[in-house]
């Protein structure tokens, strides 16, 4: 199959209207339960990070919001999700369907992982690496950034959902996790909270924001850039660049 190039004026190949970028948008179906898009933002200089995000038809759309900025280049990978609501969440967490989770679980961390590679050069250490998700997807980015940590050095996790929770035992090594939710909507900020206790407790390296905002309020992606900021700090070839609010 093709991939589906857009530029700056086209937008996504859902129709959504885009601010004028620099980077471009690329799509590609691939050939997974009957075909699956991912939808990759491509910044315009040479990438520096890789983030690869569930809900990928919503936060592939967040990759030029970086644009301008003093953050590294970042490569947005988008897998969209399954159209029906019960099937994406059976994919996004182990708890309720193990066989369909494995299967997409796979389909990320290989067939995915492997045409980003091929299509565009770009393969980063796992501290450049991150997993991200919304919502459900959120668990997914958990899941992944537990059982892959040599992939995945870095979640981030905005308004868990409760189908996953932290294991009785937690792996090692752990990646670093940047959390955050919304003051109106207290299940899914109880949910982060749990996580960002856990983890901390076996000695991660973990970040929790508590945002004015209801689930799927625009805080999701107002955090994005925080997000990127936050998992560069530190790097020796970022030392000379000024620093990053996030507060």
């Amino acid at each position: 199959m093709h991939d589906l190039t857009m530029s700056r004026r086209s937008g996504p190949a859902d129709g959504t209207a885009h601010e004028a970028v620099s980077g471009e948008f690329v799509t590609k179906r691939l050939e997974y339960d009957g075909e699956r898009q991912v939808t990759v933002y491509v910044p315009p200089d040479p990438p520096e990070f890789i983030v690869f995000a569930g809900d990928g038809q919503l936060i592939s759309r967040w990759g030029p919001d970086l644009e301008g900025s003093e953050l590294p280049a970042t490569m947005v990978v988008g897998i969209h999700r399954h159209a029906d609501e019960t099937l994406r969440l059976h994919e996004y967490s182990p708890h309720f369907d193990a066989d369909r989770f494995a299967a997409h679980e796979e389909f990320v961390v290989g067939e995915v992982w492997r045409w980003v590679r091929t299509r565009f050069g770009v393969a980063m250490p796992a501290e450049r690496t991150a997993v991200c998700g919304v919502s459900a997807s959120a668990e997914f980015a958990l899941a992944l950034g537990l059982r892959h940590p040599a992939e995945f050095g870095v979640v981030f996790c905005a308004s868990p959902g409760a189908g996953f929770r932290p294991p009785e035992t937690m792996p090692a090594p752990l990646p670093r996790a940047y959390l955050v939710a919304g003051r109106q909507e207290p299940f899914f900020l109880e949910n982060a909270t749990l996580w960002a206790t856990a983890l901390r407790r076996e000695g991660a390296d973990v970040v929790v924001k508590v945002r004015a905002g209801s689930h799927g309020g625009a805080f999701w992606r107002q955090e994005f850039p925080r997000m990127v900021a936050w998992a560069n700090q530190g790097r020796s070839n970022r030392e000379d660049r000024a620093a990053v609010d996030l507060a």
